[in-house]
């Protein structure tokens, strides 16, 4: 197994001396659709596109003050944690976060500061909630990307509204999307890490749980007793353990702002964590990735690292 070890490492670090930027480029305009497939989609690049959206009414109109206007009365998902983790692992389990129905109004209370609870409050419901559960919003901006959905050929299978506290955090993953995400006010931190870092990047098998608060305010961490286990990364890349994932610091992540009016490109398969800033809202679109020669090919760079670091 040593040797797939070395050549996975080699396979790596040549990837990035080769063809992956040292950091994400910045793009002035709306890309032509063939050209952003040849120069991004296609070698599975990161990229920011500034003024991809400045003709969106969003940008202007959604003040919190509009918000409440237009859908405070709305009942939406939102995802209620202790400590801003939804979705990741908390010791040995993969701890999901509680799902409350709620007012938009209440959790705008609970952003702007005026009404207080217990944890960590952020609409993250990625299952196209801006369609789904906020119609309302949807003539404030275009329901796809126009030049993305040339360059794919096809239409997103979701668009998704984000809005949280800064605390919400996004646990380190990848989605099998390829995925536009335009911040309409605040700031969006990535963390990104190509598909050619798996091997640095260890995962484990987890006993799948969620969140539940109680009377006193307290959260509790109930097991879903009947579920799979969940392969996830317990590697925090902010504070990553060295001692117990040595691998890691052979990784070379890439950190970008996405500042209001900007568009990050997040290719299908990278690696990625998030933070934002208090209050900070945004919109992605995903497109399902091309089941082709890429996905087979990091396909089986995910089966050779499983293999050299004897995970399964």
């Amino acid at each position: 197994m040593e040797s797939v070890q070395e050549r996975l490492v080699e396979f790596s670090l040549e990837a990035h001396d080769l063809y992956l930027n040292k950091s994400v480029p910045h793009l002035e305009g709306p890309p032509e659709p063939l050209q952003f497939y040849r120069d991004w989609i296609g070698p599975n690049k990161p990229c920011i596109i500034r003024n991809a959206f400045s003709h969106w009414p969003a940008l202007s109109r959604w003040t919190p003050e509009y918000l409440r206007e237009k859908i405070g009365s709305k009942m939406i998902s939102v995802a209620v944690t202790p400590n801003g983790y939804a979705d990741a692992v908390a010791g040995d389990r993969f701890v999901m976060p509680e799902e409350r129905q709620m007012s938009f109004s209440s959790v705008l209370d609970i952003i702007e500061g005026t009404v207080q609870k217990a944890g960590v409050f952020y609409i993250q419901k990625q299952c196209s909630n801006l369609l789904q559960e906020l119609p309302e919003l949807v003539d404030d901006l275009e329901p796809h990307v126009p030049w993305m959905s040339t360059a794919l050929g096809k239409s997103p299978d979701a668009v998704n509204f984000w809005l949280g506290e800064a605390n919400a955090v996004t646990s380190m993953h990848k989605d099998p999307y390829e995925n536009l995400y335009c911040v309409i006010s605040g700031e969006k931190h990535f963390i990104l890490l190509p598909p050619t870092d798996r091997p640095f990047i260890p995962y484990g098998l987890y006993q799948s749980a969620v969140y539940q608060e109680q009377d006193g305010g307290e959260f509790k961490v109930i097991d879903n007793v009947d579920s799979h286990k969940v392969p996830w990364i317990p590697l925090d890349p902010l504070d990553p353990d060295m001692e117990r994932f040595p691998q890691y610091q052979l990784a070379r992540p890439l950190c970008c702002t996405v500042k209001a009016g900007e568009m990050l490109y997040l290719p299908s398969l990278w690696f990625h964590h998030v933070r934002q800033s208090h209050g900070c809202i945004a919109v992605n679109f995903w497109y399902d990735m091309e089941y082709d020669i890429k996905y087979n090919y990091f396909q089986l760079l995910e089966s050779l690292s499983e293999i050299a670091n004897g995970s399964s």
